[in-house]
C-alpha cells in the first residue's frame, strides 16, 4: 500500500519543516516517485534517527517500461548481474555530499563483479536500486523544503542519467553483460578439460599498488602469453575461441627471481573465482570457484579443529583431533587454515611461501638429521601436497623463491620472467635429478576427514539485550 504520490511527499515535507529530526520518521512507507515521467516505487525503509546517525535506506523499483534495458542484456543471470555491476558502478560514481546532509550514497562495485543488492535488474528488464540519503538538517531540525528538492528533483535527476538505458551507450551495456557471462562460461568449462584455472593471452595482472586494484597502465605493461606446451582453447559465449594458459589439477609451482611476477600470477589466480569488470585485464582468468588462498596467520583463534594432517600428537600427549587455541602460532593457524578450507569444499589451495610458516612447508636433509622425526610432531606440507591431490582431489598452486625440494612433487612448474610465463617442468625435473636433496619422507598416511563439523544453528545467538535480533552495519564493510 502507498503512503501517496509526489504531492502527498511534498505536503509531508512541507509540513514537518522545522520539526525536530524524529519528524522525519513520517517519511517511511511507500511512495510514487516520477521517474522518466511514470509513476515508480520509492520505499522508505528506514530513518536515521538524527542527522549524525547512520544515513536512511531507500529503495528505488524501477519497472522494464521505463529502466528500459534490452531483453538480451537481462537474461541469462551473469548478463544481468554484469549489467546491474555497470549501473551501480554509474550511480555510485555520480553522487555526492553535501554540508548539513542531503548526501545520496550508494554502494560501488570494485574491479570483481559480485553478486550485491545495490543495483538488481531482474530477468524482466526491472531495475531495483538501494541506497542511502542523509536527510538534510539545520541542528538538529528538519529542513523539510531541502528534503523536498533532494528526493522530488535530483533524485530523479540522478535516476534518469545513471539507471536509465537511454542514459548509457548500448555498447558498454552490451559489453559488461558479455563479459561476465564470457567469464562464467570459460569457468564452466575447466572441469571437463581437467583444468583449476586458465590465464588468456593478452591478460594484463599486474595492479598499479598494493593498495590500488585497478590494471597498470602505460608502456611497461606486459601482455600475459601462454607458453605453448600449457596452451589450450576454450570457448567464449558466443562460440569464439579463445586461447591462453591453462594450469591443470595437481601440484604447480610458480617459480622464479624476485619482481618477476610470480606473486602478481598468484593473486590473479585467487581473484579468478570473480568475475571482473570490463578493462579491468584480468576479465579472462578464471579459477576453479573452490580455490581458496591460504597463510599463515599468527594469534588467530582455532576452535576444534583436526590438525591431524600436518600436526600429530605434541608433547604431554595432547592430541589434534580436535585442537583448540585462542592464539595460534603460524604454522598451526596455517595448518588449521587448510583444514578448514578442505572441510567446506576446498579444491584447490592456493600458497605463497612469502607468508607461509616455514616450518609447516619443508624441513630440508639437515633438519631432518639435527631433530629427529619422533621429536618433530609436524608433517610438512611438501609430504602431503601429493597426498591430498590423489586421496582428496585438491590440487595446490603454490609460488616459491627459497624451497627447491619442492620440485621433487610438482606436476608442473612455471617459470616466471619479466612477468611472462615459461614451462620449466622438464627443467625442473632435470635439475631436481642433478641435485638430489636427500630428504626421507618418513610420513604417517593421510588419516581419514574427522567428522563434518556443521555449526548448529541454536548455538548462534544474534540477541542482544532486549533485543531477540540485533545486527548493525558499519559503514558499507563491516557487520556487527
Amino acid at each position: 500500500m502507498s503512503n501517496g504520490g509526489a504531492e502527498e511527499l511534498a505536503a509531508l515535507l512541507r509540513r514537518i519543516d522545522g520539526r525536530g529530526y524524529p519528524a522525519y520518521r513520517d517519511l517511511k512507507g511507500t511512495w510514487e516517485l516520477p521517474v522518466a515521467g511514470t509513476p515508480c516505487r520509492l520505499r522508505v525503509d528506514h530513518v536515521q534517527g538524527d542527522p549524525f546517525a547512520p544515513p536512511s535506506r531507500l529503495r528505488l523499483e524501477l519497472p522494464a517500461s521505463v529502466a528500459g534495458l534490452p531483453p538480451e542484456e537481462c537474461a541469462p543471470a551473469p548478463r544481468a548481474l554484469g549489467v546491474a555491476s555497470f549501473l551501480a558502478r554509474a550511480f555510485a560514481g555520480a553522487t555526492g555530499g553535501k554540508p548539513g546532509g542531503g548526501a545520496i550514497r550508494m554502494a560501488s562495485p570494485g574491479q570483481e563483479v559480485l553478486d550485491q543488492t545495490a543495483v538488481r535488474v531482474g530477468p524482466d528488464g526491472g531495475v531495483e536500486a538501494r541506497f542511502t540519503v542523509g536527510l538534510p538538517a539545520a541542528g538538529r531540525r528538519v529542513l523539510g523544503r531541502a528534503a523536498a528538492t533532494l528526493l522530488l528533483d535530483e533524485l530523479p535527476a540522478l535516476v534518469s542519467r545513471t539507471l536509465l538505458a537511454s542514459a548509457h551507450d548500448p555498447v558498454q551495456l552490451h559489453l559488461h553483460a558479455r563479459t561476465n557471462e564470457d567469464a562464467w562460461v570459460l569457468r564452466g568449462q575447466l572441469e571437463a578439460l581437467g583444468l583449476v584455472a586458465f590465464v588468456a593471452d593478452g591478460a594484463v595482472l599486474p595492479r598499479r599498488s598494493g593498495v590500488d586494484p585497478r590494471p597498470m597502465t602505460g608502456a611497461a605493461v606486459v601482455h600475459f602469453r601462454s607458453p605453448p606446451s600449457l596452451r589450450v582453447t576454450l570457448r567464449l559465449a558466443a562460440g569464439e575461441e579463445v586461447e591462453g594458459m591453462g594450469i591443470r589439477r595437481g601440484v604447480t609451482l610458480i617459480v622464479g627471481g624476485g619482481y618477476h611476477g610470480k606473486s602478481t600470477l598468484l593473486r590473479a589466480l585467487e581473484r579468478g573465482v570473480y568475475n571482473h569488470r570490463p578493462g579491468d585485464g584480468r576479465e579472462r582468468v578464471v579459477t576453479d570457484a573452490a580455490a581458496v588462498k591460504v597463510r599463515a596467520e599468527d594469534g588467530r583463534s582455532v576452535t576444534g579443529v583436526d590438525l591431524s594432517p600436518f600436526i600429530r600428537t605434541l608433547p604431554g600427549g595432547r592430541e589434534t583431533r580436535s585442537f583448540s587455541t585462542p592464539e595460534a602460532s603460524g604454522s598451526t593457524s596455517q595448518a588449521a587454515s587448510m583444514v578448514e578450507a578442505m572441510e567446506v569444499g576446498a579444491r584447490v589451495l592456493l600458497v605463497d611461501e612469502d607468508t607461509s610458516a616455514t616450518n609447516l612447508m619443508i624441513r630440508d636433509r639437515r633438519m631432518q638429521a639435527l631433530v629427529p622425526g619422533d621429536a618433530e610432531p609436524i608433517t610438512p606440507f611438501i609430504d602431503r601436497v601429493q597426498d591430498l591431490h590423489r586421496a582428496r582431489g585438491v590440487s595446490s598452486i603454490l609460488v616459491l623463491g627459497g624451497s627447491g625440494d619442492y620440485l621433487d612433487v610438482a606436476d608442473t612448474v612455471v617459470a616466471m620472467t619479466g612477468f611472462l610465463p615459461e614451462d620449466a617442468t622438464e627443467r625442473a625435473r632435470g635439475v631436481a635429478a642433478a641435485f638430489p636433496t636427500g630428504r626421507v619422507v618418513d610420513v604417517p598416511p593421510l588419516p581419514e576427514p574427522g567428522a563434518p563439523r556443521v555449526p548448529l544453528p541454536g548455538s548462534v545467538d544474534p540477541s542482544r539485550g532486549r533485543r531477540p535480533v540485533s545486527i548493525r552495519p558499519r559503514g558499507v564493510d563491516t557487520v556487527l
